[in-house]
């Protein structure tokens, strides 16, 4: 039988999966009971946000590259929004995804005393995307357009419009309703 109160020897490495296995059993108390409102909620966040953001995204880089192209020496011309809405893109695609494996079927299983942590990086990932958003405004001039703005341009600052005000609303859904009851 293993001495669990020695130190692993040079040649004993750890074992991970026991030690996270150890840890996710380890309780403050039972898990909650999977909650219903939480599935549905769950299910509008895929539905409305997370998929909505996965086809706008792509959209709104390609009329920016188209913008940033075509008017490249207009005044306010948007230059580096492609590139900022691709990082934000990328930034979010990871997040989303950790969302779905992880987190999202925690919630569902009821969570458990380590819930506090993916909801706290994922709540801190919502910080960032707060200063992402102060950028996407900036430079769109607030979303706001030249008077002698083409149809591109008018398109790509109304998708940017949307794409903020989506993600804030993302953002407080799950961060006012979605994790606030796993970490009172």
């Amino acid at each position: 039988m293993l001495d669990d109160t020695r130190p692993a020897s040079a040649g004993q490495a750890a074992d991970p999966p026991a030690i996270r296995c150890a840890l996710m059993s380890a309780s403050a108390g039972p898990p909650r009971a999977p909650d219903a409102n939480a599935a549905g909620l769950i299910e509008l966040i895929l539905a409305r946000y997370h998929e909505t953001h996965r086809r706008e995204f792509p959209e709104a880089i390609t009329l920016a590259r188209k913008v940033e192209a075509v008017h490249a020496d207009a005044p306010g011309c948007p230059h580096g929004l492609a590139d900022h809405l691709a990082l934000m893109l990328d930034d979010l695609e990871s997040h989303q995804q950790r969302e779905e494996q992880v987190l999202f079927p925690m919630i569902l299983a009821g969570g458990s005393p380590m819930i506090r942590f993916p909801i706290g990086r994922m709540m801190a990932e919502h910080e960032d995307v707060e200063v992402q958003l102060r950028d996407l405004r900036a430079l769109t001039g607030d979303f706001a357009c030249p008077a002698d703005a083409c149809g591109t341009w008018r398109a790509l600052n109304a998708l940017c419009r949307k794409l903020d005000a989506d993600l804030r609303e993302h953002m407080r859904l799950e961060n006012e309703l979605l994790f606030a009851p796993f970490l009172t």
